[in-house]
């Protein structure tokens, strides 16, 4: 991954983009693609559109969400301690002990999660399983009055960690899940820069996806593709505690996955496969006997039916602060788009 490819990977990350206030992510990908775009556009969603060779044939649309898990500030107490939703799905457990920042009108301010200490627990609350309603967000205040002056019930939270790299190709952030398919997504418009092509390309930086797909039903309706293809994560399964058995078997590392299935369009399916062996590019399988919960999903139910193909970047940790990934896989993934959108023309019929 080049060094300017990796600041906007990173930049990307540590925008924060809770579900329903992508802004300042979205910003940030519209800056970067761009300049290999003909034309970039965000709709009244809020997602935004990259369009290379508009007037080509036929309509290709690449999909990835900038949307991250997050809170939601629900209530303020009389001592100026914040109460909180969930903004997608969570394990509740995992929550208390981390810095955060509610993201306000004036700025981001700077607070911790917190949690009754296991001293002072008896042994039936150290039993029991932690309940969202019964954790909190201390941003350090006196009282309701000073907590109000600084936040608003509404704004939105996320933790405070970012990217960082690890050993070798490795990389560890929050909200991989799902940037990382929002960059490669990007990505494929630079790579497709100077190359000849028939398909016209809208790649998607789309939105709310972890409440719902809610940006990918509205932009495929709007682009009405004959093609979709949506690069998110999948769970890798190269770690302790999974079972392969129940979620097969997908290793950092080891190339893109590229789902079969139900949601699966076969001839795009055959078409990605045979598009990464030519290129030699390593890739997995994935099963998928039914909906897949991303934004593949929702870009095949649209109108009369749109021929769908999901590729996924492996990462453990899903919905935590730490997940992980190899920057090769994400790199992988932009390469073997790219080589499948000049491989697309009329010529070729996706009926199953």
């Amino acid at each position: 991954m080049t060094k300017k490819s990796l600041s906007f990977l990173k930049s990307l990350i540590e925008a924060p983009s809770p579900s329903g206030f992508e802004q300042p992510a979205q910003k940030v990908w519209r800056k970067n693609v761009g300049p290999y775009a003909d034309r970039i556009e965000t709709d009244m969603h809020g997602n935004c559109i990259g369009i290379k060779n508009e007037g080509g044939s036929p309509r290709v649309l690449l999909a990835g969400h900038c949307d991250e898990l997050g809170f939601m500030v629900q209530y303020i107490t009389d001592e100026g301690f914040l109460h909180f939703r969930t903004i997608g799905g969570f394990d509740v457990n995992i929550i208390p002990g981390r810095r955060v920042h509610v993201h306000t009108k004036n700025g981001p301010i700077l607070g911790v999660t917190g949690k009754k200490a296991i001293h002072v627990m008896t042994d039936e609350e150290r039993k029991k399983k932690s309940e969202i309603h019964d954790l909190w967000i201390d941003i350090g205040v006196k009282d309701k009055k000073e907590a109000e002056s600084l936040v608003s019930v509404g704004d939105p939270v996320t933790y405070t960690v970012a990217f960082e790299k690890m050993r070798r190709d490795l990389a560890v952030s929050r909200a991989f899940d799902d940037k990382a398919g929002s960059f490669a997504v990007g990505e494929v418009l630079r790579m497709l820069s100077g190359k000849s092509f028939k398909a016209a390309v809208y790649s998607v930086s789309t939105v709310q996806e972890e409440v719902g797909l809610r940006g990918a039903h509205t932009s495929a309706y709007g682009v009405d593709p004959k093609v979709g293809i949506a690069v998110d994560v999948t769970h890798a399964t190269d770690h302790p505690d999974m079972d392969k058995k129940r979620v097969g078997d997908i290793k950092l590392g080891a190339g893109p996955a590229i789902s079969r299935g139900a949601n699966i369009n076969p001839v795009v399916e055959r078409m990605l496969i045979q598009t990464a062996e030519e290129e030699k590019i390593p890739y997995q399988i994935e099963a998928a006997p039914r909906g897949t919960g991303t934004d593949a999903n929702a870009i095949q139910l649209t109108r009369a039916g749109v021929a769908t193909g999901l590729v996924s970047i492996p990462l453990r940790y899903m919905h935590t602060a730490v997940e992980t990934l190899s920057l090769k896989d994400v790199e992988n993934v932009t390469k073997l788009l790219t080589a499948f959108v000049l491989r697309v023309d009329d010529s070729v019929d996706f009926t199953p």
